[in-house]
């Protein structure tokens, strides 16, 4: 029987249980970019709870993109330094810990939203630059791993979903070509980087002509062989989808079945887990191995401490999605506990 406090191998990392928080942008930064205490209190109390894996909340890889305001930045002086102190502050539990990267809009001087077919070489070729020299920082930084936002809508996804891209060069068609971009930045990653990488894409999205799970399970398989070392599936909208009303029904537990029988890289599943009783369900009855919580680690970054002592804990957050589209992403419900 798997329990979600096991002790598993995810890669080449031993994790402390099954359980992966994921961020959504509760930086709660200042101004300048620059990490404020509450930050370091959230991640200790995070990687002190028994958690088995940290992906950071959303790091924009551009100053002006659609969640800049409310989001972490690599763009400011002091980050290497900074993210040293946070990353080993984490790894003082035994916790890995990975930085979300994620680009929503490409946009060019007085040109916003760029569509895919309007991407110049050039264009590619300087956000290829960028999200290279991003990692590079996660590196110096002490992050574990990366994981590459090619899900829900950001650009990234756009571009490798055929609704999106009708390019007509090397970078459009037939699917390796639209993965060609994201192939390309990973192999300089892999090069010159000792991180982990984890893409996080869609199984499927619901647009006519896009992204269907027999696309997803091939972009999954391309990813793998070139060096992408685990995957997390979403959706698209997907805090919004998982409801208190939708959480008895979560797609992605199939989609990721079928994905894990043809991959030989960790898969997490995304998304809509609330309980303890509910998660070992999915553990036990599939063979999904991670399960990624978001918004309950809003609620209370402590949560799982309870959830070991009681043996059935349920989260207190009610999917209200106020956390959702807002500054700092912190939940307007329940305050958080903050534990000695």
């Amino acid at each position: 029987m798997k329990d979600l406090f096991d002790r598993c191998k995810f890669g080449d990392f031993t994790l402390n249980s099954r359980i992966v928080r994921t961020g959504l942008w509760e930086s709660q930064r200042e101004k300048s970019g620059n990490m404020t205490p509450e930050i370091y209190d959230r991640y200790e109390n995070m990687a002190a709870s028994g958690v088995g894996l940290i992906i950071s909340e959303l790091y924009s890889l551009y100053p002006k993109d659609v969640f800049s305001k409310y989001s972490n930045t690599v763009n400011y002086n002091r980050f290497v330094r900074e993210a040293r102190d946070l990353t080993d502050l984490v790894h003082i539990y035994d916790v890995p810990i990975f930085a979300q990267l994620g680009m929503v809009q490409f946009n060019k001087r007085t040109e916003q939203n760029i569509r895919v077919e309007d991407v110049t070489i050039e264009d590619m070729r300087k956000i290829q630059t960028d999200f290279i020299m991003a990692a590079q920082k996660f590196d110096y930084g002490g992050f574990d791993g990366i994981q590459l936002g090619l899900g829900n809508y950001y650009f990234l996804s756009r571009f490798i979903n055929p609704t999106f891209n009708s390019r007509e060069d090397k970078y459009g068609g037939s699917t390796m070509n639209r993965l060609r971009m994201v192939l390309e930045m990973i192999k300089v990653m892999k090069d010159t980087t000792k991180l982990h990488i984890n893409c996080r894409l869609n199984a499927f999205d619901g647009t006519t002509n896009g992204m269907t799970l027999d696309e997803t399970i091939n972009i999954c398989q391309l990813l793998e062989k070139h060096g992408v070392d685990s995957l997390q599936i979403t959706r698209p909208r997907s805090p919004q989808f998982f409801t208190r009303e939708n959480h008895d029904e979560n797609p992605l537990i199939g989609a990721a079945q079928e994905i894990i029988k043809r991959v030989d890289i960790p898969v997490i599943l995304g998304g809509g887990a609330t309980s303890q009783n509910q998660i070992n369900d999915i553990l036990n009855s599939t063979d999904i191995d991670f399960i990624s919580m978001q918004r309950p680690f809003v609620n209370d970054p402590s949560f799982l401490v309870d959830w070991q002592i009681e043996g059935n804990g349920e989260s207190h957050c009610i999917a209200c999605n106020n956390c959702y589209w807002k500054k700092t992403s912190t939940c307007h419900i329940r305050p958080c506990k903050i534990r000695p």
